[in-house]
C-alpha cells in the first residue's frame, strides 16, 4: 500500500514509518523543514515538502496514496485555537481526495467521570482543546463520502526512550525546576499511557484492517496514578515527593488534577492488538526522563 504520513518525523511518526516499511508498504512523509526531510529520508521513506497549512500539498500527498495516517498537530497550548483550525482545514483538504481510500487520524482518549473511558464514549474535549472533538467527528463523517476513515485515540502519555516533549516529560521537567517531584492533591488521579512502539503498531493495524468509523484506543496502561509517577521520578532524581495545588503547575496542573483512565478492551478484541512494550513507570525507572 502507498501510505502518506503527516507528522512522519515526529515522536510517533519515527516509530510508525519503520513499522510501515517493514510491513512492505511504500511510505511518503510530509516534511516542513530540511531537518524533518532528512529524518524522513533516513528512515527510507519518500519526502513531500510542506506543512499542515499547505493544503494543495496535502491534497497531492493524499491523492497519490492508497491511505493516509494523519499524526501532525500543533501542541503549543498558547496557540491551540490556531492549531485546531489548521487541523480542521487539513482534514477537510485530504478528505476531499480520499474517496475509496483509507484515512487514520490521531485523536485523544476522552475523560468520563468515575470510570475508564471506552471506545464507545464520544470525543468530548473541554476548554481550549474543545475543537479537537469536532475534528475527530469530522474524520469519522468522511465515511459517508466513501472514505474508510478511523480514529486512533492516544492516551495522555505516549512514552519511551527519546520522549522529549510529552506531558510526562514536561511534568518531570517542571518539578525539577521547582526542586520537587510534584503531584496534585492526593495524587490518586490516573492517566492512561502507551509505549510509542505499541502505538505505532496500532496505527498500522488500523490502516490495514479497521472498518470505516472505527474508534480505537492506543492504551497500554489503563490508569497510572500521578503520585506513583512522582515517586518514581523523585527516587530517580533525588527530589522530595510533594503535593502541590493545580495552580502551582500552570497549564499542566489542570490536566494532572483530573482522573482520566481509559480502556482498550474493544480495540484489542477488534484488531487483536496486544501491547508488549514496557509500562510508563518502567520507562521512568529506566531513566529515560532523568
Amino acid at each position: 500500500m502507498r501510505v502518506f504520513v503527516t507528522g512522519a518525523s515526529g515522536w510517533i511518526g519515527r516509530a510508525l514509518v519503520p513499522e510501515l516499511l517493514d510491513a512492505g508498504h511504500q511510505v511518503t512523509g510530509l516534511a516542513r523543514s530540511d531537518e524533518s526531510a532528512g529524518s524522513v529520508a533516513a528512515m527510507g521513506a519518500g519526502v513531500l515538502r510542506g506543512g499542515l497549512t499547505d493544503l494543495e500539498v496535502l491534497k497531492e500527498g493524499a491523492d497519490s496514496a492508497d491511505g493516509v495516517v494523519h499524526l501532525a498537530f500543533g501542541h503549543d497550548f498558547a496557540e491551540m485555537d490556531t492549531a485546531i483550525r489548521t487541523d480542521a482545514a487539513a482534514v477537510e483538504a485530504m478528505g476531499a481526495v480520499l474517496a475509496g481510500k483509507r484515512f487514520v487520524a490521531a485523536s485523544g482518549t476522552p475523560m468520563v467521570p468515575g470510570r475508564a473511558a471506552t471506545e464507545e464514549d464520544d470525543s468530548v474535549f473541554a476548554g481550549p482543546v474543545a475543537g479537537r472533538g469536532d475534528n475527530a467527528r469530522a474524520v469519522l463523517a468522511m465515511a459517508d463520502q466513501g472514505v474508510r476513515a478511523s480514529l486512533v485515540r492516544l492516551p495522555r502519555s505516549v512514552h519511551g526512550e527519546g520522549d522529549a516533549h510529552g506531558l510526562i516529560t514536561r511534568l518531570i521537567a517542571l518539578g525539577r525546576e521547582k526542586g520537587i517531584a510534584a503531584y496534585v492533591g492526593d495524587g490518586t488521579q490516573r492517566w492512561p499511557a502507551v509505549h510509542v512502539l505499541d502505538a505505532a503498531h496500532l496505527f498500522r493495524l488500523a490502516l490495514e484492517q479497521a472498518p470505516a468509523k472505527a474508534v480505537l484506543h492506543a492504551v497500554g496502561d489503563e490508569g497510572v496514578r500521578i503520585r506513583d509517577v512522582a515517586e518514581v521520578a523523585g527516587r530517580r532524581l533525588g527530589l522530595p515527593v510533594t503535593s502541590v495545588t493545580a495552580e502551582d503547575l500552570g497549564f499542566l496542573g489542570g490536566l494532572v488534577a483530573l482522573d482520566q483512565p481509559a480502556s482498550a478492551k474493544i480495540t484489542r478484541e477488534t484488531l487483536g492488538w496486544q501491547p508488549t512494550g514496557p509500562g510508563l513507570l518502567d520507562d521512568i525507572e529506566k531513566g529515560y526522563y532523568d
